[in-house]
């Protein structure tokens, strides 16, 4: 085996790693831009009042939820071709899932980007707008959810160490599927903050070769 064909694993981990930690970092500026922006209000025109008064922080929201979706959409691909995947330890449903989380994700925040771009004009393009990104945002963050489940399945089917990561994976994918509910949103919040923190971590063991 050459010399590039032996570190053709540990390239690929390391891109994986470096894009599961861009999302988690972009995912938490979003956060952070969101919260200044203070746009979550529950009626239609109020949340466009709020998103014009905020000037561009409601579109900086946007952008960084639209890079999040495109990182771990890359992240997604690399996983795919990690040795844990090819060798048959992991399912490759899960990369899939994490792939399909990333096209939500990033439609959300277009949308996001589209109403900032928009507002605060009242039409039909700026409720679909708005709309969708409500709509792929949940399912974005739910798939990532159970993408978390499917890899736990596989992390303790793996044993080992992996046993420790196979519960905090379940714990995180179920508590995302809380995102649903209306009466659940501690969980909601508590299990996003759980998963940027998994995304952080888990991208840092892949960095560093701890995982692959």
């Amino acid at each position: 085996m050459s010399t590039e064909n032996k570190l053709a694993p540990r390239a690929i981990a390391r891109r994986a790693g470096a894009a599961l930690i861009l999302t988690a970092v972009a995912s938490a500026l979003g956060i952070l831009a969101r919260m200044a922006a203070d746009a979550d209000r529950p009626a239609f025109a109020e949340y466009l009042d709020a998103v014009s008064a905020s000037g561009g922080m409601y579109a900086v929201f946007g952008v960084c939820v639209l890079a999040s979706g495109v990182a771990l959409f890359v992240s997604a691909r690399a996983l795919a071709r990690t040795r844990f995947v090819w060798d048959g330890n992991g399912s490759p449903l899960s990369p899939a899932l994490f792939a399909v989380s990333g096209v939500f994700t990033a439609v959300s925040g277009a949308c996001a980007a589209t109403v900032a771009a928009l507002a605060p004009d009242v039409s039909a393009a700026v409720e679909i707008a708005a709309y969708l990104r409500q709509l792929t945002g949940v399912i974005g963050f739910s798939t990532a959810g159970l993408a978390l489940l499917v890899a736990a399945r596989s992390q303790w089917k793996a044993g080992g160490t992996l046993l420790y990561a196979a519960i905090a994976s379940a714990a995180v994918g179920l508590a995302m599927q809380s995102i649903w509910l209306e009466s659940a949103q501690i969980a909601h919040r508590l299990g996003g903050a759980a998963f940027l923190l998994w995304l952080a971590a888990v991208g840092a063991a892949l960095w560093v070769g701890r995982v692959r």
